[in-house]
């Protein structure tokens, strides 16, 4: 753990008694000990409490709000300059090849744009946005900056208890809050599928918030496990797992996330990495997509699982891309890419398991309903 960067709440991780282990070069609690499936649990019913600061928190600033969000769409394919003040939106940089190089949220500050792109991403998203933004706008990693997120239906609640207009909040919105003296930078938003908030705070400032929060009834710590079996539950997928650099949008079912107006006939269709590509698979979808998988005995599937379409062929068809319990459906989940002429909802597949062909069925995305509040 020496050799690992710390987050501002490292000491307190272990003051709680989390387990700590490496992930994107930081130490983090991958639980406490409540234990994962109770975390899990706890978040859908309450309210779980996650360090997220291990995220890459970016400002923009530019000479007026078209020009931060013109120059910001010649990296994603995303609708930037339609963006209203206090809201959010799901994005992605691309590459040429119209692959995923990162997925991230970004949210409009007034006159600025506020990005969170994902820690193990951090440094290969700093570089292009320095590549490709042009020199009238300000790069500025916000290094003294927490990010903690607040999910599960109790979340509302226990926040509006320090800042009421926490309350008026939809889904998406992003504004500033005052908690309990606290200075902070909230969006209502979350990658659990869960109502909840991801809340940017200073790093001074995080310790005392946190022991605030976690002092209240329905508020509990979460790690690094029960935030990824969450995730699964909710069908949100894990970069550099369900989706990479060579993954196309079409292939990781986001094409929703791309706004009419940047696709073929929009009024700023292209302009961004791969849209050649990207767009043409609008027309012509990618040979595989991803998928929701629900294997069909009690053992969970795992990543890496190869997939195929009866229980003799030798030929792959797909690929289990993440995999396991699923506390709330008291049931194995998982996702996958699968080639299209088999990811038709109701298609059983099989799962080679140690040698073993398991039965897997294509089902429909999330396991869990979104709790979110429009």
């Amino acid at each position: 753990m020496s050799d690992l960067l710390h987050t501002a709440l490292f000491d307190l991780h272990v003051e709680l008694g989390a387990k700590m282990v490496p992930f994107a070069g930081y130490a983090m609690p991958v639980q406490y000990p409540m234990g994962v499936m109770q975390e899990h649990l706890h978040t859908r019913s309450a309210a779980g409490l996650f360090d997220v600061s291990h995220m890459g928190q970016v400002l923009l600033r530019g000479p007026s709000w078209d020009a931060v969000a013109l120059a910001f769409e010649a990296l994603v394919p995303v609708d930037v300059l339609g963006l209203a003040d206090g809201r959010q939106r799901y994005g992605f940089f691309t590459n040429e090849k119209g692959g995923i190089e990162d997925d991230l949220m970004f949210a409009r500050r007034g006159q600025d744009l506020f990005v969170v792109i994902n820690a193990a991403c951090k440094e290969n998203d700093l570089r292009l946005m320095r590549a490709g933004l042009p020199a009238d706008i300000t790069i500025e990693v916000l290094e003294d900056r927490a990010l903690i997120a607040l999910q599960g239906p109790k979340a509302e609640t226990a926040l509006a208890r320090l800042d009421p207009a926490a309350a008026n909040m939809r889904f998406m919105d992003a504004a500033p809050l005052d908690l309990n003296g606290i200075a902070v930078w909230a969006s209502r938003s979350g990658y659990t599928g869960e109502d909840g908030f991801e809340i940017s705070v200073d790093q001074g400032d995080v310790e005392p918030l946190v022991r605030t929060l976690l002092e209240m009834e329905e508020v509990a710590p979460i790690g690094l496990g029960a935030r990824d079996s969450l995730r699964l539950e909710a069908g949100l997928c894990l970069y550099g797992q369900d989706m990479d650099a060579g993954t196309t949008p079409s292939s990781a079912a986001l094409t929703w996330a791309i706004q009419k107006v940047r696709r073929a006939g929009g009024g700023r269709a292209g302009g961004f990495p791969g849209a050649d590509v990207i767009l043409a698979e609008f027309e012509t979808p990618s040979p595989s997509v991803r998928v929701g998988l629900s294997p069909q005995g009690r053992a969970p599937m795992r990543s890496g699982v190869a997939l195929f379409a009866d229980e003799t062929s030798d030929f792959q068809i797909g690929t289990v891309t993440s995999g396991g319990f699923g506390p709330s459906v008291q049931a194995p989940v998982a996702m996958g890419m699968l080639n299209r002429e088999n990811a038709t909802v109701g298609t059983t597949v099989y799962g080679d398991v140690r040698g073993k062909r398991l039965p897997v069925a294509v089902v429909k995305l999330p396991f869990v309903a979104a709790g979110f509040k429009r």
